[in-house]
């Protein structure tokens, strides 16, 4: 069985050996499914959530798998083919949804035990502010009318501290819950069913998991060392009839690219005469590594042509999912009625928190201390690169965010990469998920986030190159 394998065959085949297990009696753990059957660590979660959900095992945080006790599976079988087809007709007319979140759940999942995560996308506990978000949390309950329902647009003095670095005022910032939301808000308030959003290629996953899902169609806009090539923006909007162009301009994932200064009038010139919309995620505007940052695009628009939006959740906490939508002009009525529609409102003690959190003391000095230690690990694994695969050195080197693009040798089989990588016990993501159509090379990314420091990260590429050189032909 290899990493492709679906999670129902996997499902099939330990639903065979539970004989083996008494009630009670523990499976082997997530790692050494991984490691027998070769696929991935989401593949094996996958496996396992099928099993429980049928009654036949058990899982416990931070335990494990136990096969559960006699007369807890479900007696009779229900049959559930009709879904197949309730869930796949569609109008013929329009582009089919596709509802799949395989692309991010390899930043969700964990790996297992003794894996070192260089797939991660968050900061590694270490880093987060767990203590500063605990204060916050304890004040904000404290506060007067914490607990009655906030205005659905958001706190108005927390949509004034998301409006002032874009330089607009608190009537044009709509509070989300995070910066996924967001983007699913503004995707489905823009962009018809079946009709194309262009996309920088390679871009985030999430974004082709969400435009997908909305039944559009991606279609990719090639990039470079400066960000989005202009020319191509241009050809891809007459040539789709695409009215929406989704990009990251600031340290875009996955290739860390900024987008240079002489493109960025050019990209909302091309943009406004199309007649359509630049949805712009800002997710790493406080993951820089000390270098000064251009402003968000939305600052340099006056036509309402930006819909921009940030989250906090990048340099705090997976679970601070707070963020902001930004945009002038009639959209923005469109993004509130359908946040609305999906979830009313972000709930008023995690927006009093937030406020509590970025007016403390401790708030700079937090972003200050994520900036040097996302610095710190940069460094470190560039020169753990150079020591041990120089040729995998990217160039340019980014200036910001928390990962690395690293184009592999020609031939590489990514699937067989990672799970060697597995293997070798470190996690890795690969480079076809990123890419809306074929993928022009072969691609790894790989993260430093989501670690303990210089030592867990130099290890971990130790790791990844017994992988490559076990699975790459040209190396």
């Amino acid at each position: 069985m290899n990493d492709d394998s679906s999670a129902s065959a996997l499902a099939e085949s330990l639903r065979g050996e539970l004989d083996r297990f008494s009630p009670g009696a523990k499976l082997p753990s997530s790692r050494a499914l991984v490691e027998r059957f070769g696929v991935s660590p989401v593949t094996v979660s996958r496996a396992l959530a099928t099993l429980a959900a049928q009654g036949l095992v058990v899982t416990r945080p931070g335990a494990g798998t136990y096969r559960a006790a006699e007369g807890t599976a479900t007696a009779t079988a229900v049959d559930t083919s009709w879904q197949q087809v309730a869930l796949t007709a569609e109008d013929p007319d329009v582009a089919p949804r596709v509802v799949d979140a395989s692309g991010v759940l390899g930043c969700l999942v964990g790996p297992p035990q003794g894996v070192i995560p260089l797939n991660g996308g968050y900061l590694h506990p270490g880093l987060q502010p767990e203590r500063a978000l605990g204060a916050a949390l304890a004040r904000a309950a404290r506060r007067p009318g914490a607990w009655e329902r906030p205005p659905l647009e958001g706190l108005t003095a927390l949509r004034n501290w998301f409006g002032r670095e874009a330089g607009v005022p608190p009537a044009q910032v709509l509070i989300t819950s995070g910066g996924q939301a967001a983007l699913t808000t503004a995707l489905r308030a823009l962009a018809a069913p079946g009709s194309a959003v262009l996309v920088e290629s390679p871009t985030y996953p999430g974004a082709l998991s969400v435009a997908r899902a909305a039944g559009l169609r991606p279609v990719p806009v090639p990039l470079d060392a400066d960000g989005v090539r202009p020319d191509l923006l241009a050809d891809a909007f007459e040539a789709s009839g695409a009215r929406v162009f989704f990009c990251q301009p600031l340290f875009q994932n996955p290739t860390g690219a900024v987008l240079a200064a002489g493109r960025r009038r050019q990209v909302l010139d091309i943009a406004r005469a199309a007649g359509a919309f630049v949805v712009e995620d800002d997710f790493a505007r406080r993951l820089g590594h000390g270098d000064p940052l251009p402003p968000p695009l939305v600052a340099e628009d006056p036509y309402g042509t930006v819909v921009h939006f940030a989250s906090l959740t990048k340099p705090t906490s997976p679970n601070l999912r707070v963020g902001a939508l930004i945009a002038r002009g009639p959209v923005m009525e469109r993004l509130r009625a359908i946040q609305v529609v999906d979830s009313f409102f972000v709930p008023r003690p995690l927006q009093e928190a937030t406020l509590e959190l970025v007016g403390a003391p401790s708030w700079p000095r937090h972003l200050r201390a994520v900036t040097a230690a996302l610095r710190e690990r940069r460094d470190a694994m560039l020169a753990a690169l150079r020591h041990r695969l120089p040729e995998l050195v990217p160039d340019p080197v980014p200036t910001g965010g928390y990962h690395l693009w690293l184009r592999l040798p020609d031939g590489t089989d990514e699937t067989a990469l990672t799970g060697a990588a597995l293997r070798a016990g470190v996690a890795v993501a690969p480079g076809r998920p990123y890419f809306p159509a074929e993928s022009p090379a072969p691609y790894i990314r790989i993260t430093f986030a989501y670690t303990t420091g210089a030592a867990e990260i130099t290890e971990g590429v130790r790791r990844f190159e017994v992988a490559l050189r076990e699975t790459a032909p040209a190396l």
